[in-house]
Formats: structure tokens, sequence, C-alpha cells
């Protein structure tokens, strides 16, 4: 099978295997679109079982990105990176540096940010190589860590989608949240201040009883979260959380997290629909970071200042967004993420019109 066959080749602009023997570097950069700006989108770094997972990884989320983006109303394409290796013990400085360099042989066609097993202290050497890197500190245009954002733009969905559902505010709601890492545990936070139930599990023992102490959240083991009585879902790990294994167990009627690519494939969305549960589509949900990234971009550009007011706007506007999903896809009586879908096809379709017609 080439790349050109695989099934999550989505007319993809550029996909890059690199190699760097010294550091140990193995890595995959996906660029899906630049229809509506240079593609932005985070690094990863797993310890992947194969290359083949890695680059299904890399293709599936830089098209994520690009609907992210679109949907987010930000003037950024897709793109995303992988490292092929374990976060816990294989990162070096002179490894990202080496990353560093292969972002900037793409001549700025994708800005790399943080993303799963990787931190801004880790990008901030892949900053010595190339200047394609945001949220990082220490300049005038630094946005800093886009987790924040991204928590706050999933707690926003999170009442949102529960209203919608269940006709009600948050208050006394219980939420299992899946993974409490930098938006998870964010979001915890947020969920716990405004009155909600948590049920919490992660891999990570020490940040999963730091969570639980502050906001008096119940834990539970991993393979457990599917299985627990709770109104809401709220995947915020890797992807293919909602599965046709999963599904059948979830005793939610909203599903709104922070993770990428929470559905395993298009018919389990449908399946989502069909069982009648409420889907807050991720790549709409989870916009914030990207929206923070953009501002940092936006003013590294521009040779400005970071503009929070910016943010903000965009931050509301992806609310609306949201909301305009949900709202659609109800009246149509369709699943959300073939709404979102199309939303965001179109706009990137109306950009790469716009660009030609140039």
């Amino acid at each position: 099978m080439t790349l050109f066959d695989h099934p999550d080749f989505a007319g993809h602009e550029t996909v890059q295997a690199v190699f760097d023997e010294t550091t140990g570097l193995k890595a995959i950069i996906a660029v899906h679109s630049t229809a509506r700006g240079p593609a932005a989108g985070g690094c990863r770094m797993w310890p992947y079982a194969s290359a083949d997972l890695a680059l299904t990884d890399a293709l599936r989320l830089s098209r994520a990105m690009s609907f992210k983006n679109a949907m987010a109303d930000i003037p950024l394409g897709g793109g995303k990176a992988v490292i092929l290796g374990d976060a816990r013990s294989q990162k070096t400085p002179a490894l990202f540096e080496a990353f560093g360099r292969a972002v900037d042989g793409l001549g700025g066609r994708y800005w790399t940010a943080e993303d799963v097993g990787v931190s801004p202290a880790d990008l901030a050497h892949a900053r010595r190589a190339t200047c394609f890197v945001a949220g990082l500190d220490g300049h005038a245009a630094a946005s800093g860590d886009p987790s924040p954002v991204t928590a706050e733009g999933v707690f926003r969905g999170v009442r949102l989608a529960v209203r919608k559902a269940l006709g009600r505010d948050l208050d006394g709601v219980t939420v299992a949240l899946q993974g409490v890492g930098h938006v998870g545990a964010y979001l915890a936070d947020k969920l716990a201040a405004a009155g909600a139930k948590l049920i919490i599990t992660d891999v990570n023992a020490e940040t999963l009883n730091l969570v639980a102490d502050r906001t008096g959240a119940r834990i539970v083991a991993p393979a457990e979260i599917f299985d627990v009585e709770a109104d809401v879902f709220a995947p915020c790990a890797l992807g293919g959380a909602i599965n046709a294994q999963t599904l059948p167990r979830l005793k939610a009627k909203v599903i709104a997290g922070g993770a990428n690519n929470q559905l395993a494939s298009a018919d389990v969305g449908r399946a989502v629909f069909e069982a009648g549960l409420l889907y807050a589509p991720d790549y709409v949900i989870n916009g914030g970071g990207i929206i923070n990234v953009a501002g940092e971009i936006r003013a590294l550009d521009a040779g400005e200042a970071f503009d929070p007011a910016w943010v903000a706007a965009k931050l509301d506007r992806l609310t609306e967004t949201l909301e305009e999903v949900l709202d659609r896809a109800a009246a149509d009586r369709r699943p959300t993420h073939e709404v979102a879908d199309e939303m965001a096809q179109a706009r990137i379709a109306a950009a790469k019109a716009q660009k030609l017609a140039a």
C-alpha cells in the first residue's frame, strides 16, 4: 500500500518522514491544507507500536486541524507532527533541536506547538533551530501555554451541550472525565467550580490524585470510566475513545471533551446519534488552544504584542459556532459530526476558490 492508498490520506499537501541518526529522532510531519493560511498544529510524542500507526495518527490529526482552524475562523490551515518515542524516557534537547530543523525545512508552511507528551520547555529547544514555533514565553508576542484556553472553550461547550440535551446548568451534573493532563486538569477545576460532580481517570496516578484532592472527584480505573453513571462523558485523552466497544457501555447523554478524534469512525458518529446521545464535535469544542496559538502567530507576523482581546473575541465566536452546529443538527435530525464536517469543508473550499481567483 502506498501513502496515497492509505485510508486516512485526504488530499494532504505534504507528508514528510524525518529521521535524524545522531539524536534518534523519528517523526512524521503532515500538512493537510494551507488554503486558509500556513498549517498549524501541535507536535505529539508517543510510543507508537508501529510507524503505520504513527502515520495514521498524523494524517487524521492534521486533517482534523484543518477542520478545527476553519471552524475557529482563524487564518490557518491544518498540520500535525508526531514523534515516535517515549516522552518519559527518550526526550533530549538535541532531539527537539533536530525536530526544529525539520520544521524549518518546510519554510513556514507549518507552525508547531505543544501536544500530548510535548511541553513548551521541549519546544524551546526546537525554537533554537526554527522561528516557526508557537506557544512559548519570553517575547512580546508570546501567548504562553494554550491549555487553559482550550479548557475554557471545552468548558463552555460542555455547559452549552448540557443545556441543549438536559435543559439544565452544570450544578449537580455528573461528568465522567477521561484524562486529567494539561487540558483535562484545567477543565476539572472549571467544572468543579460550576458545581459539577466529577468522576475521573488517568494513567498518571500522581496527577490524578492532585486533581481529586482539589476538586473532590471520585477516581476510577481507566477501563472503568465508560461504565460509570454520569450525565456527561468528557474524553480528554487520546483519540478513538468512542468506538463500537465503548459506546454501548456509556450511560451519559452528552459526549463533550477536549480530546482530538474522539470518534473511532464516522459510522460510530452515526451510532452515537441513533443512540440519542448529543456529541459536541471535538474539533469545534476544543479549538480554544489553537485560537491562542493563532493570536501568537498573528502577533509575530505583525511584529506586535500578543492581543488577549483578539483571542477572547474568537473564543466567543467559537461557542456561537458550536451552538450553530448543534442547532442545525437538531433541526435537520442529523449527526452533529456530519453537520460540522460540511461546514468546515465549505469554509476550506471557499478559501481555495478565493486563492485561485486571486
